[in-house]
């Protein structure tokens, strides 16, 4: 079923799993902009102008696209067992997590044997991003799928980029999830040195910021998250740290040496060991700090 939604397009009726951090007011776009909703989620979350499923089942029968926004792949594997059977021929999946690329192609493949399709569409912008809907929607699979999403991608997000294949979204996410948490850590080790020698630390950020150092840690979470202590990014550490196991798998798949990688990715296992998977991936600033300084 189809009804005129947002900018006057033909949007179909939307089934919408994981109404978590991001995935709550990216659904609630999606019912601001007039597109027809059927949540659920594993915790009860609902919003208002949506339709709440009883479960996977109900879902799959209210709506042939459906839109996955789960934390991880094996959560993603327990809702498709539930899912799978339920889905009409012709449905569509999305999943905007971040998942692992091998288990997406899987999915996908399996998909396609209930004569079904499925899209990769991890998000890039945070919690300040999805409530704008102005996330960046990196989008793996077919051209025909694509076309099919684009309208309901459109909008949650403003910068959709198609990566390729299936399964090479989520690829791409995790490669950028690393080099973004190797320059959070980069930021926050430099920000502990500046410090340390008694310089001040907003002009040490405005001069990475106006100089060759500058990246997306150094412009919007040095002074608004880390120095100010606030740590509310939006983004877990304990995420983060499965990107960098995902990215890690990808090195390995491919046989590239990543010695960057291997060391960022033992940092954040010591923090995640230190303070747990759900603080914010910004606490990585304060776990830097509270280490023994070697003279």
């Amino acid at each position: 079923m189809q009804r005129s939604g947002w900018g006057g397009l033909n949007v179909e009726q939307v089934g919408f799993i994981g109404l978590g951090m991001m995935g709550k007011p990216m659904a609630m776009n999606l019912v601001s902009k007039g597109v027809s909703v059927t949540s659920l989620d594993a915790a009860g979350v609902t919003i208002p102008g949506a339709a709440a499923a009883a479960d996977a089942a109900a879902l799959a029968q209210a709506a042939r696209l459906v839109i996955l926004m789960l934390p991880d792949s094996g959560i993603v594997a327990s809702v498709m067992a539930a899912l799978l059977p339920a889905l009409q021929p012709g449905s569509l999946v999305v999943d905007m997590g971040s998942s692992e690329p091998g288990e997406t192609r899987r999915w996908a493949a399996a998909l396609g044997q209930k004569g079904c399709g499925m899209l990769d569409a991890p998000v890039s912008g945070g919690v300040t991003k999805a409530r704008a809907g102005t996330l960046a929607i990196m989008v793996g699979g077919g051209d025909a799928d694509y076309a099919r999403a684009e309208p309901v991608l459109k909008a949650v997000g403003e910068n959709l980029i198609r990566t390729g294949g299936i399964g090479s979204a989520h690829a791409m996410k995790a490669l950028n999830n690393y080099v973004y948490a190797a320059g959070l850590l980069a930021v926050s080790e430099a920000a502990q040195m500046a410090e340390a020698q008694g310089l001040d630390l907003g002009i040490f950020a405005s001069v990475l910021n106006a100089s060759s150092g500058r990246n997306i840690a150094s412009e919007t979470k040095l002074a608004q998250e880390m120095t100010s202590g606030r740590y509310a990014g939006g983004f877990q550490l304990g995420l983060m740290r499965k990107d960098l196991e995902t990215a890690g798998s990808i090195s390995e798949q491919t046989g590239v040496a990543a010695d960057m990688l291997q060391l960022c990715r033992g940092v954040w296992t010591e923090a995640l060991s230190e303070y747990g998977p759900k603080v914010d991936n910004t606490e990585i600033h304060r776990f830097i700090k509270s280490r023994p300084v070697t003279v």
